[in-house]
């Protein structure tokens, strides 16, 4: 068996933002399912993640595509459009075409792509209304663009109505928590033909913490968000990614 070469690239869903560890290290669902890919093929696995959070669905293309792909992995994972959604002003037929550039140059070079939709935040979110039309409308296009491509691993997370509920998001409601980052890797490990850890897909919920009152979320989380959108800043800048070449995943010891 050849060796499996896996890189992923995206914005914070892909970087693990809201699955921390003890260390303060991001780990998130990529981490995860490379793992999982390692220990069901009882074979290393060799991983790389160039995602870096707040990044757009172009900005992802630019900086991350090509830098990925000289790595000459076996198999690519993309998802972009989260900071888009949350945009006052976006265009999903241009979020739409950062899919499409991505699924082009996975075909010029031989990749095996996996695209994920991120998973639905919008019912916890202000302007929840716009959130969720802009996510169904980018769903449903980049279905409709695939649609004739069984070649192309899906798994498909805005559409998860569990995965919505509050109790797999991070007190920033924009993140997932740790739980929700096994149930995407699930899917994800699902849609490669494996059998995930069946604990992955519902892992107790976490310790209730005290609901965060709106004037105190307004404060803590997203008025920096806005403060960043007037001034032109982005929470990935001046962040590198947490692996930027190959790291080897080896089964797991138990």
């Amino acid at each position: 068996m050849s060796t499996v070469r896996y890189v992923a690239i995206g914005d914070s869903f892909t970087e693990g933002v809201g699955d921390e560890l003890p260390d303060g290290r991001v780990r998130g669902w990529a981490d995860l399912v490379a793992q999982g890919w390692a220990d069901s093929m009882a074979e290393p696995v060799e991983y790389a993640n160039l995602a870096i959070r707040g990044k757009l669905a172009w900005p992802i293309v630019d900086e991350q595509l090509e830098p990925a792909l000289a790595l000459k992995p076996t198999h690519l994972s993309f998802n972009g459009g989260g900071n888009d959604m949350i945009r006052l002003r976006t265009s999903i037929p241009r979020v739409e075409a950062a899919f499409s550039r991505i699924i082009e140059r996975c075909d010029e070079e031989n990749v095996r792509l996996i695209l994920l939709s991120g998973a639905n935040p919008s019912a916890q979110l202000p302007l929840s209304r716009m959130i969720q039309r802009r996510g169904d409308t980018l769903t449903s296009a980049v279905r409709e663009r695939i649609a004739d491509r069984p070649d192309i691993i899906r798994a498909f997370n805005w559409p998860d109505r569990e995965l919505s509920s509050t109790s797999y998001w991070s007190e920033d409601r924009l993140h997932m928590n740790s739980r929700g980052h096994h149930r995407v890797a699930a899917r994800v490990l699902t849609a490669l033909g494996m059998e995930p850890p069946a604990g992955w897909w519902s892992l107790p919920p976490l310790p209730e913490a005290a609901r965060m009152g709106r004037s105190t979320y307004y404060r803590e989380h997203l008025g920096p968000w806005v403060h960043r959108r007037l001034t032109g800043a982005s929470s990935g800048d001046d962040r590198e990614s947490k692996h930027l070449d190959w790291t080897v995943i080896e089964q797991s010891a138990d």
